[in-house]
């Protein structure tokens, strides 16, 4: 859920800074792969990994895994197929975000 938090969100002032810009655009990507999932009946998470995996662009996914239920998300996301409608859905509210984090 977009509202809920963590003690490491709460206490990480350089992601905060880097992503605060772009957080009512996050904030739709987030709700469309909750909309997505619940049609599904599905973890948010699954969706989420099956779209990455439906990317033949992402060749090296970072996927944390700090408790068993992430483990079989992401293993069950390798076999979920996303429609054509789904990913539509996914992909509507993505707005690009300029590079953050790095200076030249």
């Amino acid at each position: 859920n977009w509202d809920e938090s963590s003690e490491r969100q709460e206490s990480d002032k350089v992601g905060t800074r880097l992503y605060q810009a772009t957080a009512d655009a996050d904030k739709a990507v987030v709700e469309a792969v909750a909309k997505v999932a619940e049609a599904r009946k599905l973890p948010r998470a699954q969706v989420a990994l099956a779209w990455v995996a439906h990317k033949s662009t992402v060749t090296a996914p970072i996927v944390g895994i700090s408790k068993p239920h992430h483990l079989s998300d992401a293993v069950a996301a390798l076999e979920l197929k996303l429609s054509e409608e789904e990913i539509a859905t996914l992909e509507a509210p993505y707005v690009p975000h300029p590079v953050a984090g790095f200076t030249a």
